[in-house]
């Protein structure tokens, strides 16, 4: 019998247990990683309808911003269907972020966020994500001048240091709250782990169990499964929670960790057939918006994380990344649905983005 995702239940009627700004949050919120190539619109749109709380769109270079790149003007569309909803900007340049910031906060979203965490050499390497970490007078300099020059709520998303000897998460928490952000997302690693070994999850928790601090605190690193989200909530005491990779091929992993944290009990994982549909669904969707050549090229980032797991699939999966229309990628989605029938939906990744 095939599960059906839409069937999974998710209680929409909550008592507004997090808030900063003008928002409102159930308790135990779950965010959305701003992703680059992966957090658009449709993929935003598919994690909403499966209980994420908190959306961010992919992150906007301050620089092409302000100088009106098509590309990244684009990247500030949202429906407003998936509020409540923030633009994240990142760059190197004082002038340029405060400008950034006027201009998406005409396009209407609900926050506007700051991305000190971005580990990718290109950007890092310029000064700017987690590039910012080596300069904390201008990361708080560009901070307090973007949350006076907004009416909106300012956020901030950063990493615990650039290394092992600089993990200065506690002190630069204190001081980002000072300058007016009113909540703050740690990834528990370091620029320099990139994406390796596991996220330290106690520097999180000391921040957050800090007496001086008063805002939000959203933990992120690692929670690839129900069972982690639950455990980090009540181990550590963050106020909510951000999915990255985890989400990526899986946007139901927002009911899943959704419906545990709620009733203790584990949902079955879907069923091939439920997963084939919903790759299809967002094949279409994407292209529908983009067109098909762009489509297909934006889908291989989400269509190389999906079905993991499945046994002698590799063929299967180079078959599909090579495929240069929607035609051909439909006929292979059909094959799996097929070869694959009775089997369920992957497990989680072992590691989360950001």
């Amino acid at each position: 019998m095939r599960n059906n995702l839409s069937l999974w239940p998710v209680t929409r009627k909550y008592w507004a247990e997090v808030k900063f700004g003008n928002i409102e949050l159930r308790k135990e919120p779950l965010m959305l990683a701003p992703m680059e190539d992966v957090s658009d619109q449709v993929f935003r749109s598919l994690c909403k309808r499966f209980g994420a709380d908190l959306l961010y769109t992919e992150f906007v270079s301050s620089d092409a911003l302000i100088r009106s790149v098509e590309k990244t003007r684009a990247k500030l569309f949202f429906e407003e269907e998936e509020r409540p909803v923030g633009i994240q900007l990142y760059g190197r340049e004082v002038d340029a972020l405060v400008e950034a910031a006027k201009i998406a906060e005409e396009a209407g979203p609900d926050f506007i966020d700051l991305n000190f965490g971005c580990p990718v050499k290109k950007i890092a390497m310029k000064g700017a994500g987690s590039g910012m970490l080596r300069d904390v007078p201008r990361l708080l300099e560009i901070t307090e001048k973007v949350v006076k020059a907004v009416k909106l709520p300012v956020s901030v998303k950063t990493r615990l240091g650039w290394d092992e000897d600089s993990k200065i998460i506690s002190t630069l928490a204190e001081q980002l709250q000072d300058v007016g952000i009113q909540a703050l997302t740690i990834h528990g690693r370091t620029r320099s782990q990139m994406y390796t070994g596991e996220a330290d999850w106690d520097l999180i928790g000391a921040v957050k169990n800090n007496p001086r601090m008063h805002i939000p605190i959203i933990g992120n690193g690692d929670v690839t499964s129900p069972e982690k989200a639950r455990l980090y909530f009540d181990r550590y005491g963050v106020d909510g929670i951000m999915i990255g990779r985890g989400a990526i091929g899986r946007p139901w992993i927002f009911r899943e960790i959704r419906h545990f944290l709620d009733t203790g009990e584990l949902l079955p994982p879907p069923a091939i057939e439920t997963h084939v549909d919903l790759v299809r669904e967002q094949l279409r969707a994407t292209i529908a918006w983009i067109g098909e050549r762009r489509g297909i090229l934006h889908s291989r980032r989400h269509l190389a994380l999906t079905f993991k797991g499945l046994p002698r699939f590799r063929e299967l999966k180079i078959q599909m990344l090579r495929s240069e229309s929607q035609a051909e990628i439909e006929a292979l989605l059909d094959r799996v649905a097929e070869e694959y029938a009775g089997f369920t939906a992957a497990a989680p990744h072992s590691s989360d983005e950001q």
